[in-house]
């Protein structure tokens, strides 16, 4: 497992060089859900492949720019499914982004999911590690990841970021959200789900949503590259992840691509999700 750690903090030096000097166009290309890939994309996606190729230990990868599954190493014991640099289009105004990682064993599914990892890249570029119910911080200086601390999320948050447009919400879901901020919830949203998510558990706690809407009932956040590895890391932080309904991690996924509504958060806060959607999922 350390290999596969150490891969991808060189993949991450050569992502941060690349979005520092590389071109943020779009291509002309789509990716499996339609959406345009960035030239950052593209150039992410092919780092961290040849990254990964040479690690004897990872037998299968799959990135969010793919359709299809990349067999490396037929000995090999572990799978990572990856999104190479979620939320790419915020390059152009100067806000942060990240690398999603999420490593499995026997199969892409939530109930093999054994680690992950994220990484920011901000005005910092930080790397969280979740592993063996830990969550460990590192950040990058002097050309090397440095561990700064263990991460643990109180009962209770301040904050709360929720994704989609507020048109294509349920009712329930506005009425969640608005109950939070007559509580005195707090507003952090950049439009980037590991920014977001990364500041809820660094301040201790809150909730991070994106619900099914009326045009995406299935949910817009892909299942094995963003919400089983943050899923993850929200519980061995000490909080938890849902759908609404079910923990996160126990959900059926029948392709690589499926995706699914998301609620991660403060064991607070997802009590009173689990509260208001009782009735809707």
């Amino acid at each position: 497992m350390q290999e596969i750690f150490e891969a991808i903090k060189e993949a991450s030096k050569q992502i941060q060089d690349v979005i520092e000097l590389g071109d943020t166009a779009k291509s002309e290309n789509e990716n499996s859900t339609g959406d345009t890939q960035l030239k950052l994309d593209i150039a992410s996606d092919v780092i961290i492949e040849k990254v990964f190729a040479t690690v004897p230990s990872i037998k299968a990868i799959v990135s969010e720019e793919q359709e299809e599954i990349v067999h490396l190493n037929d000995k090999g014991e572990y799978l990572i499914a990856y999104d190479p640099l979620d939320g790419s289009s915020l390059v152009d105004v100067n806000l942060s982004v990240g690398s999603i990682y999420g490593i499995y064993k026997n199969d892409f599914t939530g109930d093999n999911i054994i680690a992950s990892v994220y990484v920011v890249f901000g005005p910092r570029v930080e790397m969280v590690v979740a592993y063996k119910n830990s969550v460990k911080l590192y950040r990058l200086f002097d050309g090397e990841f440095n561990y700064i601390k263990d991460i643990k999320l109180e009962e209770k948050g301040k904050l709360t970021a929720t994704g989609s447009t507020q048109m294509c919400w349920p009712e329930h879901h506005k009425e969640l959200i608005n109950s939070m901020y007559k509580d005195g919830y707090y507003l952090r949203y950049s439009g980037g789900m590991v920014p977001d998510l990364h500041q809820i558990l660094l301040k201790g706690g809150g909730l991070f949503s994106y619900p099914g809407t009326t045009d995406k009932p299935k949910g817009k956040l892909r299942q094995l590259f963003e919400v089983f590895p943050f899923a993850l890391a929200y519980e061995y932080a000490g909080g938890q992840a849902v759908n609404g309904k079910s923990r996160v991690l126990e959900i059926e996924t029948t392709h690589i691509h499926d995706t699914s509504p998301c609620f991660f958060g403060s064991k607070d806060e997802i009590k009173r999700v689990l509260e208001v959607y009782k009735d809707h999922v």
